[in-house]
């Protein structure tokens, strides 16, 4: 199989060393896309030329290379599947279940308007009995 071949649930039966190759494979054909050749990339980079070679030749690269690269390239999109941003909040979703969980008694009506509005209630009457 390929490294190119591989999706994003082979990852978890796949070696580092396989993961290195299929992600020095995607740099090069992003460069080759945009008609690059390594020392403009290693230029815009402000990285050697070998440091490129090496990382698309998947031969392990520091993070910083490799965010670099990428930057090059115009693709720091790429780093947002890392941590897509959160569109709701872990803890008002949890506040909002605490809140839809919380039983809910029905309140006994107070006061002299609410004994009158009570159907049972009867006719209201004073502490005279009138």
């Amino acid at each position: 199989m390929r490294a190119m071949d591989l999706t994003a649930g082979d990852l978890d039966s796949t070696t580092t060393d396989e993961v290195e190759e299929r992600l020095g494979e995607r740099i090069r054909s992003l460069r080759l896309s945009k008609n690059l050749d390594q020392a403009a990339v290693a230029e815009r980079a402000g990285v050697s030329l070998r440091t490129v070679k090496n990382l698309e030749n998947g031969r392990g690269s520091s993070v910083a290379t490799l965010v670099r690269v990428v930057r090059a390239l115009g693709r720091s999109d790429w780093f947002d599947a890392l941590q897509p941003a959160v569109a709701i909040s872990p803890l008002r979703m949890l506040a909002q279940e605490r809140r839809d969980s919380t039983p809910q008694r029905a309140s006994r009506p107070r006061g002299s308007a609410a004994r009158s509005a009570r159907p049972d209630a009867g006719p209201s009457v004073d502490e005279n009995g009138r």
